[in-house]
């Protein structure tokens, strides 16, 4: 298979092409990415000589930069390219319209004519907030979200079933619960956390804490993912969560224990606007219809992610630093020359 990858750059998309590299030595996969804050090529510097991958700058939101790669010829795309910070959506609204609702419809656009195959992954948080004693959402939860940012990717879902049902478009759409693991951003809670605490920084902890969010490890989810490519129905829906719900303030303990760090680093503050409350998935479509589980128990996966970050300081300090910025220049001077 010839794979096309938006967002590539990023925690997800990483993880994602890392793991086809791995497992599907035929394929090849072309990662278009437009190196934003998030998009760091250090993520992905392991493989970037690698035979069977192809990296391209280029925004999302550019029609011809978009035709230009599906013109050199591929047979599916994993549409990861996002703006996903709920703190950034709240300060200012318009990067993440552009990006998940302008740039998903410019990628409609070209992908339709091509007639390849679409992954659009979303979230979880196009469901909104859950009442403690709900029952996770389902595939068929009407979508509610709170944050300009869950709403971007709410209206990027809409705009990918509609052309599915208007064109007949070829793709299947997954949505997934919160990811932890190697690569992520230290804006996240869980590398925020493993990185201030190996500082001796303060761990700012939104309100009470008692935000429950369903974890997953990102590599389960990147294994979700190419199920869904590999096997997912047109049109569909799936869910992907941990069956790992935990309150933030416990994950954050958990953290400080895993380091032998200082409880008296937790500082509570100031909350969020409209801090959903709670989120979990039922993703008994995916196991059903895609043969997909998650492998990974939340206390492995999170002990093994603390020990990630320790072992590669240089990754996460030069993230933290703005020092990764320059990396990316001498790398893609390196690849284009």
């Amino acid at each position: 298979m010839r794979l096309a990858i938006t967002g590539g750059l990023g925690f997800i998309g990483s993880n994602f092409i890392r793991l086809v590299l791995a497992e599907r030595s035929s394929w090849t996969v072309v990662n278009f990415d437009a190196v934003s804050y998030a998009g760091n090529p250090a993520n992905l510097a392991d493989v970037a000589h690698h035979p069977a991958y192809r990296f391209v700058k280029g925004d999302v939101t550019d029609a011809a930069a978009v035709a230009d790669v599906l013109r050199a010829g591929v047979d599916a795309v994993v549409h990861f390219a996002a703006e996903s910070h709920v703190d950034r959506s709240i300060l200012s609204a318009e990067p993440f319209v552009r990006t998940n609702v302008t740039g998903t419809q410019v990628l409609l656009d070209a992908v339709l004519p091509a007639g390849v195959r679409l992954v659009h992954v979303s979230t979880d948080e196009v469901y909104g907030s859950l009442e403690p004693d709900a029952t996770p959402f389902t595939e068929q939860a009407p979508l509610n979200p709170t944050s300009p940012y869950a709403a971007s990717k709410a209206a990027a879902d809409l705009l990918v079933l509609a052309c599915v049902r208007t064109h007949g478009l070829d793709a299947v759409i997954t949505r997934c619960s919160n990811n932890y693991g190697p690569y992520q951003f230290p804006e996240k809670l869980i590398p925020l956390m493993i990185t201030n605490a190996l500082e001796g920084r303060p761990l700012p902890v939104y309100g009470d804490g008692r935000q429950v969010r369903d974890w997953i490890h990102v590599e389960d989810h990147c294994r979700g993912l190419l199920a869904a490519l590999e096997q997912g129905a047109r049109g569909a829906v799936y869910n992907f969560g941990g069956n790992a719900e935990r309150p933030n303030l416990h994950i954050v303990t958990r953290i400080v224990a895993e380091l032998g760090a200082d409880p008296a680093l937790i500082t509570h503050v100031a909350d969020r606007p409209a801090h959903d409350r709670r989120y979990a998935m039922d993703a008994t479509r995916a196991s059903r219809d895609l043969a997909w589980v998650p492998r990974r128990s939340f206390e492995d996966g999170l002990a093994e992610t603390v020990r990630w970050y320790r072992q590669h300081e240089p990754w996460w300090r030069a993230v933290k630093d703005g020092s990764y910025r320059t990396f990316y220049r001498a790398w893609y001077e390196e690849r284009t020359a």
